[in-house]
């Protein structure tokens, strides 16, 4: 056994991330497929997560990240109160030189062959158009486009969802619901961060953004040119005034170095994973910093995928994400009263549910 593998199995099942009920670690060599699908708990109803497409720096980095990302979807499903468990997988290499349609329709054959264990979905580097390859070779796929029975782009809700978060760390941190007259930082303006800035205008915000694609940006500011632009992220959290810091890009956003130059009292975005590691939480409490736990306020795309597979309905959905401004109070509202960071309480929240069903078997 080599050190590289040994350090697999002691990651799968004698670490903090560890704890997962399966791994399939999935290969075609005709397409170059080569993807990790990870079922973290399923004790609330079948893992429900999208598929990422990225070029990782190594297979075992591609394996962390399935890992950490499923494990955040099994909070993220029990604290949006739907009947779905903690799946995820990534997809190892560069979309835009790999994609192909014979790797999808490969992928596709890998999550059908889980019978419904796991419901894939969009994620970074996969869009509407992947799913409806995807959904060719397995029925278990969400994020499909209207015309093959899909909901479309999940990025709406997602976005609406993180501003109701947003609302929610107004109401507790400055006593009103809104975010008028607040200067927001947007770390990245791609599926998400657009729509979310589209909220933030239309609430009165003054918004500020950055992004490592020039288009992206564009896209913004050729259609709001009173949104300021700022050269990177290290930039962007040491904005002056800065009220609001929202993550919407990739994870690891909050490490020690990010935390220190932080301006922003509030932090509260789209990326999953936004914590670089255990601890940051309470390096933002310390310094005052109110953080809103990433899962709980980007869960209103998993909403909408999960609906689709009833039958999809956006006024339903819509009404279902709105409810995270009241679940995101009730964590900070549980943070107080149990003296912990809001991270710990909305896992605590999110335990004692999967608990609960798990009692129910």
């Amino acid at each position: 056994m080599t050190a590289s593998s040994d350090g697999v199995l002691h990651t799968l099942f004698r670490s903090e991330q560890g704890g997962h009920e399966q791994v399939v670690l999935c290969q075609d060599r005709a397409s170059g497929l080569k993807a990790v699908i990870a079922l973290h708990n399923t004790d609330l109803g079948p893992g429900l997560g999208g598929t990422r497409f990225y070029p990782y720096e190594s297979e075992e980095a591609a394996l962390e990240d399935a890992l950490n990302l499923s494990r955040g979807m099994s909070y993220k499903n029990a604290l949006a109160g739907l009947d779905h468990g903690g799946g995820k997988a990534v997809i190892i290499g560069d979309p835009e030189q790999i994609k192909t349609e014979e790797l999808l329709l490969a992928y596709g054959r890998f999550v059908a062959s889980l019978g419904g264990r796991y419901v894939t979905a969009c994620d970074v580097g996969t869009y509407v158009a992947d799913m409806d390859v995807v959904a060719r070779e397995c029925r278990w796929t969400t994020g499909r486009s209207p015309e093959h029975g899909g909901a479309g782009d999940s990025s709406v809700l997602t976005a609406f969802g993180v501003f109701q978060g947003m609302r929610a760390c107004a109401q507790h941190q400055w006593g009103d619901p809104t975010l008028r007259g607040r200067k927001v930082g947007v770390a990245g303006v791609g599926k998400v961060g657009h729509y979310l800035v589209e909220h933030l205008l239309e609430d009165g915000a003054e918004v500020v953004v950055t992004d490592v694609r020039e288009e992206s940006v564009r896209r913004v500011t050729d259609k709001h040119p009173q949104v300021t632009v700022v050269a990177d992220t290290e930039a962007l959290i040491r904005v002056e005034g800065l009220d609001i810091y929202a993550p919407c890009a990739l994870g690891g956003a909050l490490n020690d170095e990010s935390v220190r130059a932080l301006t922003a009292g509030v932090v509260c975005g789209a990326a999953n994973n936004q914590l670089a590691h255990a601890g940051v939480e309470k390096d933002l409490a310390d310094r005052g910093i109110l953080y809103a736990p990433d899962y709980v306020v980007n869960a209103g795309g998993v909403i909408q995928v999960a609906d689709e597979l009833h039958g999809f309905d956006f006024d339903r959905c819509r009404k279902k994400a709105a409810k995270i401004f009241d679940t995101t109070l009730e964590i900070f509202a549980r943070a107080k009263s149990d003296g912990v960071p809001p991270v710990a309480a909305a896992d605590r929240i999110a335990e004692q549910r999967m608990a609960e069903a798990r009692a129910r078997r």
